[in-house]
């Protein structure tokens, strides 16, 4: 019965570590289009940034 038990938590952990792995190399499509969407705000964030600069130097 022991041995039993000792191959089913070797065989979990062996499982358990494949899919971590796999699923650590391949990028599906919802962490690409994260990517994209976090790029998108960094760049929107840069040009309200500059815009508000333009302003504040147009005013001055």
């Amino acid at each position: 019965m022991k041995f039993y038990i000792n191959r089913m938590l070797l065989l979990v952990c062996f499982t358990g570590s494949l899919f971590f792995v796999v699923g650590c190399e391949q990028e599906g499509p919802a962490e690409r289009a994260g990517e994209r969407v976090d790029e998108s705000m960094e760049n929107t964030g840069e040009r309200i940034e500059q815009a508000g600069e333009n302003i504040q130097d147009s005013a001055d």
